[in-house]
């Protein structure tokens, strides 16, 4: 069970990012980076926090994320494509338990993905790692779910739109 102190953490942070992004974020990649670096900053067991937008039925590619360098490509197998297949949360205490776990770090011991629902359909999944066992359980997913919420105004034109400079 989550600690009462996380939950009013999830809360705070929120309160903080809901003007931020409802208000000054431009479209989907600059709200994502938004939430990436308040809760990797607020949240000390986040190792690696980020996002892997959908890139077909078995392959995902990284998106904004705070952490060491990220898998560039996760394909056929993980527990991020296992959120988006499955279209919910996966939690897993112990990655080193999970069938198909890609180690984008070695230091990576516990995960949540949360997948990013448009109109129904997953166009990315955020990814949060701990160096530390089980520092995540099914009460992180709602609060998850409503920080996630705030992106979608920003994703109902579909996948975003990425300037060629």
């Amino acid at each position: 069970m989550v600690e009462e102190r996380r939950m009013g953490a999830y809360e705070r942070i929120y309160q903080q990012l809901q003007p931020l992004i409802a208000e000054k974020s431009p479209n989907l990649v600059a709200g994502m980076a938004t939430i990436c670096a308040v809760l990797h900053a607020k949240l000390k067991h986040h190792f690696w926090t980020g996002f892997y937008f959908v890139s077909g039925p078995d392959e995902l590619h990284v998106g904004p994320y705070q952490g060491s360098v990220a898998c560039q490509v996760l394909k056929g197998r993980g527990v991020c494509l296992a959120s988006a297949i499955k279209k919910q949360a996966v939690v897993v205490p112990d990655v080193h338990a999970f069938p198909g776990h890609i180690a984008c770090d070695s230091r990576s011991q516990s995960e949540i993905v949360i997948p990013l629902l448009i109109d129904g359909i997953v166009v990315a999944v955020l990814d949060i790692d701990s160096d530390k066992k089980n520092q995540f359980d099914d009460d992180d997913i709602q609060p998850l779910e409503k920080i996630l919420s705030l992106l979608q105004p920003l994703g109902k034109n579909g996948r975003p739109r990425l300037a060629v400079c």
